[in-house]
């Protein structure tokens, strides 16, 4: 045991070395950091794997209330887990079942509403080229046809 005015000693009346002391603050120093990954931010495996879960269950269960197939679903959403998607759907299913709820199907499918949309842009376009030329005059809307069929 050292004695307080032994050298080697840096604060009198301290038994412990310098190198011991700066060797305890920096281990505590260490620890309080890595205790703080979680507010930084830092997500670990798990935490990632359980949110593509809960994810994956909720467009489950939403494409059950929209009233979609899951094999719909599954090509709707095609980076989502597909065990999850399914356990999503058939929770809801059968919550649907219990409380007897109907489905409320969307007004249109995505991918049917863009095609409609652009089939309605190019026959407005050459309605509007027919009515020019009946007319004699140059259509407003050939470049958009002519862009419209290029599509």
């Amino acid at each position: 045991m050292l004695k307080p005015d032994a050298p080697g000693a840096d604060i009198p009346g301290s038994t412990l070395l310098p190198t011991m002391r700066r060797l305890t603050l920096h281990l505590l120093a260490a620890l309080l950091v890595l205790a703080g990954c979680d507010q930084l931010g830092i997500e670990s495996p798990a935490v990632v794997a359980a949110k593509r879960e809960a994810e994956g269950k909720a467009i489950g269960a939403g494409c059950r209330h929209a009233a979609r197939s899951v094999e719909a679903c599954y090509s709707l959403n095609k980076r989502a887990d597909k065990a999850s998607i399914f356990s999503g759907w058939r929770e809801m299913n059968d919550y649907m079942r219990e409380n007897k709820l109907e489905a409320m199907p969307a007004a249109a499918e995505p991918q049917a509403a863009e095609a409609e949309a652009e089939s309605a842009t190019v026959a407005d376009a050459a309605d509007a080229q027919d009515d020019a030329k009946a007319e004699g005059k140059p259509a407003k809307g050939a470049k958009a046809a002519k862009a419209a069929k290029a599509h």
